[in-house]
């Protein structure tokens, strides 16, 4: 029951149980495999963690204008920004808004909702077995944009061989 705790543990947790250093007794490849961690993991160098002044104050602006305007995206955002005499691109705000986990609050479309004036016509292959060929055919209509205009495309396929028959 004790090595299923182990296991339950979050990676990051488990790569702290890893040490490199010399005086240990278990060599890093024994550490690793006891932890179930990759050794890549572990003699990856780490991220600096160098907190800057400026990503600071940007965070800080947005995590407000966010408060006051809770339905601003990166666009009104930079648009903010830059008022503000700071020199961004949407990119930046965009990677920033994702850190203090910013969405703007707009209506999305509901595209779940059916039109009660639609009809619902019954799926009729449902529970039908596909045994031979020329029994269900399948058809796809879409067009193709070129430089002068568009074309369509047609294609029928047998469901059973899965060969385009035009």
């Amino acid at each position: 029951m004790a090595q299923k705790k182990v296991w339950d543990r979050p990676l990051n947790e488990r790569q702290i149980w890893v040490s490199r250093d010399a005086q240990q007794n278990l060599p890093v490849v024994l550490q690793c495999l006891l932890a179930n961690v990759a050794r890549a993991t572990v003699y990856t160098p780490k991220a600096n963690t160098v907190v800057d002044e400026v990503e600071l104050e940007l965070l800080r602006l947005l995590d407000e204008e966010y408060t006051r305007h809770p339905f601003f995206g990166s666009r009104k955002m930079v648009l903010f920004l830059q008022q503000e005499g700071h020199t961004v691109n949407r990119k930046r705000v965009q990677r920033l808004m994702r850190i203090l986990g910013l969405v703007a609050m707009v209506p999305s479309p509901n595209t779940s909702k059916k039109h009660p004036q639609n009809k619902v016509y019954p799926y009729l292959l449902r529970g039908m077995a596909v045994v031979r060929p020329n029994q269900v055919w399948s058809a796809d209509l879409t067009y193709i944009r070129l430089a002068h205009g568009f074309v369509y495309l047609v294609a029928i396929i047998d469901w059973y061989s899965r060969k385009v028959l035009a």
